[in-house]
């Protein structure tokens, strides 16, 4: 051990002490080893960075005198009211606050609480509202700016958020009593499906990250082997050199922790407050776990001398020379096809159905499905793994052989093939990395497709009748008049849909086992009541019964709704007086139809000419559906700003025919974020490569160019032998990940609905290699000066 330890020392010190080329050598290792490290350590602060963002929501919930969050038994001490609402593309959130007491507590973030007719915003906020583009938005909120949030009261720097004072709220007109903030609520597990998603996105977006790593630290591979014959031959063995060669490794790989660790803290602070699909952090959040980032201090160096241990096992390194042995027999096929078919055995075993279903009786069955059962996710992370680690594998062999058929062409098209024939496996690693995230891509993309019906539910609205919905939980008739006019009376509305909704009970003694008879009660003028149910004839004063299409439930609503008998509109709780209305005798019965939102409405409708609106209390709201002309220019902030200046507890909400599940959302969001960021360091560190490559050819280039090759044909010759692995590359990848798609879809019991997926993602995969090698073309175009004949 102490002689290996001194031969890794000597590596190091070959690499610190090269010369200008060494340097040159170990800075594009390290370069190349940051980018991965450096998204290696945002991978292992996701953790972190989701604790946060919960934390700091929760921290501003408020929690009522009677939650188990109230220790100290504190009653009331503010009233607020919900005020989010929504700017063009953006999500604005805010709370209209009044103290209940002299010390009320504060929200974080705030060191007072906002005087009436006062706010406190965000930074992005404030801003927003002092630009030209938050000239639609500042009618809406009417509030003197009198202080900023901090940081402590917000999810995101970007955040748009605010606090405001109103003298007016009260219980009676719809807010909420508080203790204090920091409720913690339910935690939703997540979707099995979804455990499955994640899963395999890991997996994807970190594979490549370590496929890269490794090519990295053979930067500089053909100069180091001229190098260590040196070594041979005053004296060195074959072992010696090996552990040398792991020293030079080693030390890139180092040198590679500390650009990845100022790389990461660098692009946190850049791209935290600028946010990447409306997903935003504070830097201090992005903090890697401290087991995983000491598991990737110690992984990264450990994989860099592994990594050169293993390739210097196809070395022969003699004094005279360097012999690549890997080149005197054709590559083998049967051990290729083995990774990747034991990935597809584990796959199939996760969500075996004979395994899941066996009898019980015997003890053995039962271990094997309660440890299916456990170790389910880590399983299908083998499993995929295997299988993308079995397409790295394939593709040497893939090119070797294809390459080897290869004759004849132009001059460019020759020195391309001879070349890759000579050493077709620095290509395949090359291009190993966009292999995989091409087939991780394109299995990704199908499970989503695969899930999307489960994820993204069909509401039944009728987006042509109605756009928008404006509601909020209390009955007011005078705001229900207001609201009326005040929308008919907004740009771009062009009609109004106004109710005030409510339940209401048979009144009289209920057995003890029995449950009170009860319905719905609409109240609304004849435009309204006909957009709701099918009715011919109406005047202002007319009642009706709406019988919807079930019998059990059209039953239920005749045990309520009896003409002319009296029906209790207050709340039925033990203590609370009854409020009492007859239903009209000469009520009429009537179909429903569902409303622009889909829903179906039956019960009791009532014009405003037939009952007072202040019978209506119990569990009472009032809304408006609008209709909308999409010519007009912003129409949706003209009718949020009307909703704001009739009430702050206002709330308006677009007609969606498919609403998306918030888990399924936010995991699109993140993997589109983590997807970018791994095709960024892909297209970097085949860069890297690609100059790292033709620096180790610069005397042969220059050479060629001395004898009169023409240059045109030389950077010819570079893009084929670019393009030749990239496209068995593609071919592989789109094969590959099609397979895993589909068996990933099977393990939940569903089927392939998106075969041709591929074609965007491998576009985009030969769009990057073509980018990459265009960039390179200036470092070609220096290489074959002909002071590149030079040496020493």
């Amino acid at each position: 051990m102490k002689r290996r330890l001194h031969e890794l020392g000597l590596g190091i010190r070959f690499a610190a002490g090269g010369g200008r080329e060494g340097w040159v050598r170990t800075l594009l290792t390290a370069i190349g080893v940051g980018l991965g490290v450096a998204l290696l350590l945002g991978a292992a602060s996701v953790p972190h960075l989701a604790d946060a963002r919960a934390e700091r929501i929760h921290d501003r919930q408020p929690y009522a005198a009677d939650s188990d969050r109230n220790a100290a038994h504190r009653g009331v001490s503010l009233l607020y009211a919900v005020a989010d609402t929504e700017y063009r593309d953006d999500t604005i959130g805010g709370k209209v606050l009044r103290p209940a007491d002299a010390d009320p507590v504060l929200p974080p973030g705030l060191t007072s609480m906002p005087a009436a007719g006062t706010m406190a915003v965000s930074p992005a906020l404030r801003d927003l509202l002092a630009s030209p583009e938050g000239e639609l938005l500042r009618p809406r909120l009417p509030y003197r700016i009198t202080a900023t949030i901090g940081d402590a009261g917000l999810v995101e720097p970007s955040e748009l958020y605010y606090y405001a004072g109103d003298a007016a709220l009260s219980t009676d007109a719809g807010a909420f009593s508080a203790a204090g903030f920091g409720e913690v609520g339910e935690t939703q597990p997540l979707d099995p499906m979804l455990v499955v998603l994640v899963v395999l996105s890991c997996v994807v977006l970190l594979m490549p990250v370590a496929l890269f790593i490794a090519t990295a630290v053979r930067f500089g591979g053909e100069r180091r082997d001229r190098r260590l014959a040196a070594l041979r031959l005053v004296g060195a063995d074959a072992r010696t050199t090996r552990w040398i060669a792991g020293g030079e490794a080693l030390t890139g790989a180092v040198l590679g922790l500390a650009v990845g660790a100022l790389l990461f803290l660098g692009l946190a602070e850049l791209i935290g407050p600028l946010g990447l699909w409306s997903f935003g952090f504070f830097p201090g959040d992005l903090r890697p776990l401290p087991w995983l980032a000491l598991l990737v201090a110690v992984a990264v160096p450990a994989l860099a001398v592994g990594v050169t241990l293993a390739a210097m096992r196809s070395v022969t390194v003699e004094p005279l020379g360097v012999v690549r042995g890997g080149r005197t027999r054709r590559r083998r096929l049967w051990w290729r096809l083995a990774m990747p078919g034991l990935g597809v055995v584990l796959l199939l075993v996760s969500q075996s159905p004979d395994a899941r279903t066996a009898p019980a009786s015997a003890a053995s069955p039962g271990i094997v499905v309660r440890l299916l059962d456990a170790l389910g996710p880590v399983v299908i992370a083998a499993g995929a793994t295997l299988v993308l680690v079995g397409l790295i594998t394939l593709l040497p062999w893939l090119v070797e052989a294809v390459v080897g058929l290869l004759r004849g062409g132009a001059p460019s098209w020759q020195l391309a093939v001879r070349r890759l024939q000579l050493s077709s496996g620095a290509a395949s690693r090359a291009v190993g990395g966009i292999t995989v995230a091409v087939a991780g891509s394109v299995a990704l993309q199908m499970f989503f497709v695969g899930i999307h019906d489960d994820f993204n539910e069909v509401t039944g609205a009728d987006a042509s009748r109605a756009q928008y919905t404006v509601l909020v939980d209390h009955p007011d008739a005078a705001l229900a008049a207001r609201m009326s006019g005040a929308f008919r009376g907004t740009p771009g509305v062009s009609k109004v849909i106004g109710s005030v909704d409510s339940y209401v009970t048979r009144p009289g003694p209920v057995a003890p086992d029995d449950i009170r008879p009860t319905t719905q009660l609409t109240l609304g003028d004849c435009a309204t009541l006909r957009e709701l149910a099918r009715i011919d004839a109406c005047e202002d004063g007319d009642t009706f019964v709406v019988h919807p299409s079930d019998p059990e439930r059209a039953a239920w609503v005749d045990r309520t709704a009896r003409p002319g008998e009296p029906v209790n509109t207050a709340s039925d709780e033990d203590g609370v007086p009854p409020k009492l209305w007859t239903l009209p005798a000469a009520t009429r019965t009537v179909a429903g139809r569902p409303d622009p939102t889909g829903q179906v409405r039956d019960g009791i409708f009532v014009t405003p000419g037939a009952m007072d609106v202040s019978l209506l209390t119990s569990g009472a709201r009032t809304s408006a559906m609008l209709t909308v002309d999409q010519r007009v220019p912003d129409a949706a902030e003209h009718i949020r700003n009307t909703a704001a200046g009739l009430s702050p507890l206002l709330r308006v909400a677009t007609v969606r025919t498919i609403e998306r599940d918030r888990q399924y959302a936010g995991i699109q969001t993140g993997l589109q974020a983590a997807s970018l960021a791994t095709l960024g360091l892909i297209a970097a560190g085949m860069l890297v490569s690609q100059v790292e490559q033709l620096r180790e050819r610069r005397r042969l280039l220059a050479a060629l160019v001395a004898f009169g090759t023409r240059r045109s044909t030389l950077a010819g010759s570079v893009l084929w032998q670019t393009a030749l692995p990239v496209l068995l590359g593609m071919v592989l990848a789109v094969a590959g990940g099609t397979a895993l798609g589909a068996l990933m879809l099977r393990i939940i019991g569903k089927t392939v609905t998106g075969w041709w997926l591929f074609l965007p993602l491998a576009g985009a995969g030969a769009a990057a290699i073509l980018a990459v090698t265009l960039l390179s073309l200036p470092v070609l175009w220096r290489q074959m000066r002909p002071d590149g004949l030079r040496t020493e």
